[in-house]
């Protein structure tokens, strides 16, 4: 079975950036599973995935552009200290949560005066070339549920790739909306303890 749009793939990869280094990799045994064709990996990886079978490798080098985009300027700015609920604790290269008119997105303390915060909302990876290694583990057809959630469900998921309780903070809402806005005990089939 090939890879094409609503099947269900997992993979094996390893993410180097250009000096060699490894950013990223699948741990052994536990692959990488996602729904093809519904924005769970970045544009240019999914591009070259498309039409392999179980057991194919594959070597990438995906630019920027089909990657996690170029570096913005503009998404480096200050913020006043005092807006942080703890301004003392807040060092260089710590992470937050910040909502913006498109939704959330993580944003990474770049430096620091005793006034401000210079926080960079670029996704870390932006602006550098992925260097992929990736060998399909296996395709297979999506059930309904999960294309109607637009993600993968298994056994231990809750969508977010890993078990609810550490990955989702317990509660499968956020990933399943309505169909599972109970705790990760419900039986609504969301993947996360239920059916």
């Amino acid at each position: 079975m090939n890879i094409e749009k609503d099947r269900v793939v997992s993979i094996d990869y390893q993410l180097k950036n250009a000096q060699g280094d490894v950013i990223d990799a699948s741990e052994p045994g536990e692959p990488l599973v996602y729904l093809h064709g519904n924005q769970n990996l970045i544009p240019g990886l999914e591009k070259r995935l498309e039409g392999k079978k179980a057991d194919d490798k594959l070597q990438c080098v995906i630019a920027p552009a089909e990657g996690y985009g170029e570096r913005d300027d503009e998404l480096v700015f200050a913020v006043p200290r005092k807006e942080f609920a703890e301004p003392d604790k807040v060092q260089v290269g710590m992470q937050f949560q910040a909502q913006q008119a498109d939704g959330v997105h993580i944003v990474t303390v770049a430096s620091l005066t005793d006034e401000e915060v210079t926080v960079d909302a670029n996704h870390p990876l932006a602006g550098q070339s992925l260097h992929f290694d990736v060998t399909v583990r296996e395709v297979r057809e999506a059930s309904a549920e999960e294309l109607s959630h637009g993600h993968v469900h298994g056994d231990h998921e809750c969508g977010c790739g890993g078990s609810c309780d550490e990955e989702c903070g317990g509660s499968c809402d956020e990933e399943c909306g309505e169909e599972c806005g109970d705790d990760c005990g419900c039986a609504s089939g969301c993947g996360c303890g239920g059916d």
